[in-house]
């Protein structure tokens, strides 16, 4: 996104990918997310997330565009078609798949549009982690190949939301703290606290911090 503001007091971090890609570094305090410096990265806590997600302004919006192409909404908007047809979506991964508020699936959309369905719970207890690459790989591949997504849930601030956010970390070099304040930018958000704790051991993993160091430290807001 070419309008992120700086973010100040930030450190940087050393990334790598589990994947074998190579090792990369970023910063917070650069305007893309994918530029690279070196040092090490200090890891929020979830308390220090929710303080970080309670501080942007809230959006009253169905849908928003949180990255190039790559949209970030509700129920209503994945019931939509017409709309979608119009904003030119391809692509629609549903993390709330199978619920009976989220009634998509390859049926509903046609062969026009690749579906994708996520059936996650919005529960601290539900484990979203397994679904945090292939989801990412989804929209990779989506927006590599030209395509605009829809990711949604319910209401589009959790589920979705935390999907769009491992995508941005695993995909573009952002870490945790940078992904969240590059999508607020655009839509208030707010997984819950299990998705914040999952989200933040694939902020380690990534950056490859051991636990007990992550946990010793005081991240500046």
């Amino acid at each position: 996104m070419t309008d992120e503001k700086p973010i100040p007091d930030a450190v940087t971090a050393t990334r790598c990918h589990p994947r074998g890609l190579e090792r990369r570094s970023v910063t917070d305090a650069e305007d893309e997310g994918d530029k690279c410096t070196n040092g090490p990265r200090l890891i929020p806590s979830v308390e220090e997330l929710e303080e970080v997600l309670h501080a942007a302004a809230r959006s009253c919006r169905h849908c928003d565009e949180v990255w190039p192409n790559l949209y970030l909404g509700d129920m209503f908007t994945s019931h939509d078609r017409f709309g979608l047809w119009q904003l030119g979506v391809t692509h629609v991964l549903n993390a709330a798949h199978g619920k009976l508020c989220c009634r998509g699936n390859e049926d509903f959309y046609g062969t026009t549009v690749k579906y994708f369905g996520v059936p996650a719970n919005d529960l601290p207890t539900f484990d979203l982690s397994p679904f945090f690459y292939p989801a990412a790989e989804f929209i990779h591949q989506a927006l590599t190949s030209g395509g605009k997504v829809l990711v949604h849930c319910a209401v589009g601030v959790s589920r979705s939301a935390a999907l769009v956010l491992a995508y941005l970390m695993i995909h573009h070099c952002r870490t945790l703290l940078s992904s969240v304040r590059c999508v607020q930018q655009k839509r208030w958000i707010f997984p819950n606290r299990g998705f914040m704790q999952q989200l933040i051991a694939l902020d380690r993993e990534l950056q490859d911090v051991p636990t007990q160091q992550a946990q010793n430290r005081t991240l500046p807001i």
